[in-house]
């Protein structure tokens, strides 16, 4: 796996993927940015996210779950010292179907969350991660 990116002005980067995909980043005009793109570490969590997300599709998959939705919202604090990094990350899986079970939700995410999802892993080192299903 292999990433490259390019500092494109002020404090952005342009970063590619070693599969061809690429991602604007950039900060806050508070840390000399435009705010013109997510942040690195804004998008750490989206990666949680998509991790996290795949995981419980390939999951409800195999237990022939039919799902009309999902969203994930997330939530997090960091630490005020250098590193800054996560402390805390509340995760929020929001379902939408018909006769969803919660039990089979809840695990599926159980699974991801503290199993399957390697950038769950490497968050938790330092961050207590909390996650919960609704169903909508």
């Amino acid at each position: 796996m292999n990433v490259s990116v390019q500092w494109t002005s002020d404090m952005r980067f342009l970063g590619t993927s070693g599969s061809g995909h690429a991602v604007v980043m950039d900060t806050s005009e508070a840390n000399g940015g435009l705010a013109s793109a997510a942040g690195p570490m804004e998008m750490v969590l989206m990666g949680l996210a998509g991790c996290s997300g795949i995981d419980v599709l390939h999951i409800l998959k195999k237990k022939r779950v039919e799902l009309q939705g999902m969203h994930i919202d997330i939530e997090a604090e960091r630490t005020d010292t250098h590193p800054k990094v996560f402390s805390q990350v509340t995760v929020v899986f929001r379902f939408r179907g018909a006769d969803l079970n919660q039990k089979a939700l809840e695990t599926a995410v159980e699974l991801s969350m503290e199993k399957y999802c390697s950038v769950a892993g490497m968050v938790s080192q330092t961050a207590n991660i909390d996650w919960t299903v609704v169903i909508e």
